[in-house]
């Protein structure tokens, strides 16, 4: 609440945030001393940021520029003066600026009972007052005048070119200035190559342990085993460690995917050695023995 009223309503008291640091420093100082001599400490939990309040206070922040900006535009003399000095001054100063200001009014024009009572000066016909319009001689009388629109239009170009120049500040200090330092974030790149290297590394091994584990169980009449349903490295590592990079049927690339020690299972239990032996377990002598038996 704070924070919105602060960067709201900045233009109309400039002495806010003053008087916001000094609350808040008041503040902090009050909890530090609460905290620590009469409540329990609290738990420290870490978080990555602030969560939905970063875009909540980027929101108010944004909105507060196009609110400061109208509140200069529109209830000041800021542009009024501007456009006075450069469009109608004939000496390109201030001089006849409040006449310039001031509009004409007949005092016969007052509808019934709205006009004074009395006045000082009773022989008065016309009178100003301070607005941009026509005057009662005019074929328009009493209309906006084509100064009130050229005053209007500056302001709104006012309105549009203050927002722009504060968002393009705000990404310039941003890019200036960034969230994570610069050796941070290449310390983090270098860490991420690390780690990735690291994961190469072991997917390696493992694939060399695994390669000798087979080699070393299968018999000569067999063959090495096809290795391609295994492969764990990609084409490029595959050729460096001599493997062949087609597969079953002659495909041009094995299909890389992440070996197991379910998958060597379930391939061994699908050899021929264990059919045989599943076939002997079932043999006419197990068959003789089991009638014996009976």
């Amino acid at each position: 609440i704070q924070f919105g009223f602060v960067s709201l309503f900045v233009a109309s008291f400039p002495l806010a945030p003053l008087f916001a640091l000094l609350n808040n420093v008041i503040e902090i100082r009050l909890d530090a001393k609460k905290f620590v001599t009469e409540l329990r400490r609290p738990d420290a939990v870490q978080a990555k940021d602030i969560g939905i309040w970063y875009n909540i206070l980027s929101g108010m922040g944004k909105f507060s520029v196009i609110i400061n900006a109208f509140v200069i535009s529109f209830t000041s003399d800021f542009i009024p003066r501007l456009v006075y000095q450069y469009m109608y001054s004939q000496t390109g100063t201030m001089h006849g600026f409040i006449d310039h200001t001031l509009s004409h009014f007949n005092v016969s024009n007052f509808r019934p009972g709205n006009a004074p009572t009395s006045s000082n000066l009773p022989e008065t016909i016309v009178c100003r007052y301070k607005d941009y319009r026509e005057p009662p001689w005019s074929a328009e009388a009493y209309q906006f005048s084509k100064t009130y629109w050229a005053v209007l239009a500056a302001r709104l170009a006012f309105v549009i070119l203050f927002q722009n120049l504060v968002m393009f500040l705000s990404l310039l200090v941003a890019w200036v200035i960034p969230d994570v330092p610069k050796n941070i974030s290449e310390q983090l790149k270098r860490e991420k190559t690390l780690l990735v290297d690291v994961f190469l590394r072991e997917e390696k091994d493992k694939f060399h342990l695994l390669q000798s584990l087979f080699s070393s169980k299968d018999q000569p009449s067999q063959g090495h085993p096809d290795t391609a349903h295994f492969r764990t490295l990609p084409l490029g590592l595959s050729q460096g460690l001599g493997q062949p990079p087609g597969g079953e049927g002659g495909e041009s690339r094995a299909r890389c995917r992440a070996a197991s020690f379910s998958q060597f299972t379930r391939q061994m239990s699908m050899s021929p050695s264990n059919n045989a032996a599943r076939q002997m377990s079932v043999s006419p002598s197990n068959d003789a023995a089991r009638h014996t038996a009976v």
